[in-house]
């Protein structure tokens, strides 16, 4: 989006884009829901849940998608250096840090935990934003974190390492977030919505074909050192969402409890 911003996809097109971040698709539905932002950007589950309790979200575009590769894909499992920890089935009873409860993230590792022949329901979860992450996994808070980029590259540059890569856990090629209006704005204003829909698709093309302008674009919202910027792993950009992983994640899901009824996939895909 800031690349695609950058390069003029939105303007020629007549958007005008204002970015507000925000931690977690559980904080960012509400905020489209209600007509403070027209768009947003939110993990799958976070839209499950959303549209399992009749939340009127709907998914207009593809946003990223995990590596498919584990041990290089742009979400890990971390321990910090020197831990005793090696695989996901020694999470049980240690500490776990996800950005937001019930949620992907959580989703994700209880998924990688059971793989490994763990229980998932012996982990202890604990809520911290992904910046948070690094110091508190330095310090001993937490025993472990599951961090995405460029938090990842920050962990593993002060000697973390990877013991799962959770969203390949889930699915292969998992699509693990998508661009989101409320079904509201949808109706009222299509044009904008389609709009919207091809310069980000323009986005999403270029960022998959420009690799290194991508890392630079990471510097317009994150202050981080060009080493550790060189590091960092970048996710996919496919033009459209893989169903079969969203409904993987859904059926994980449901099996946490996290969704009210069964979620409408085909009332919230594009």
């Amino acid at each position: 989006l800031y690349l695609g911003q950058q390069k003029g996809f939105y303007s020629k097109r007549g958007l005008k884009l204002s970015m507000t971040t925000a931690q977690g698709g559980a904080a960012i539905v509400p905020g489209v829901v209600s007509g403070q932002f027209q768009f947003g950007f939110s993990n799958m589950t976070s839209l499950m849940i959303a549209q399992s309790q009749n939340v009127p979200v709907k998914a207009v575009v593809n946003g990223v998608a995990s590596t498919g590769v584990a041990g290089k894909d742009f979400g890990a499992i971390t321990v910090k250096k020197g831990s005793s920890i090696k695989s996901a089935k020694e999470l049980e009873g240690k500490k776990v840090a996800v950005n937001t409860l019930k949620n992907i993230n959580e989703t994700a590792v209880r998924e990688s935990v059971r793989k490994a022949g763990g229980d998932p329901s012996k982990v202890k979860f604990v809520e911290l934003a992904f910046d948070q992450m690094p110091a508190a996994l330095d310090s001993g808070q937490i025993d472990a974190a599951m961090v995405v980029e460029p938090a990842l590259a920050t962990v593993k540059s002060q000697g973390a390492t990877e013991i799962a890569s959770s969203l390949v856990d889930v699915a292969k090629g998992l699509t693990v977030a998508m661009y989101f209006t409320s079904t509201q704005y949808e109706q009222k204003n299509p044009d904008v919505v389609r709009k919207f829909q091809e310069a980000t698709a323009e986005s999403l093309a270029y960022a998959d074909a420009h690799p290194d302008e991508v890392r630079q674009a990471v510097t317009t919202y994150t202050k981080i050192p060009a080493a550790t910027l060189a590091q960092v792993t970048l996710p996919k950009w496919p033009a459209e969402p893989n169903r079969a992983s969203i409904e993987a994640l859904e059926k994980l899901g449901a099996q946490d409890g996290l969704f009210k009824s069964t979620p409408d996939l085909d009332k919230l895909l594009p």
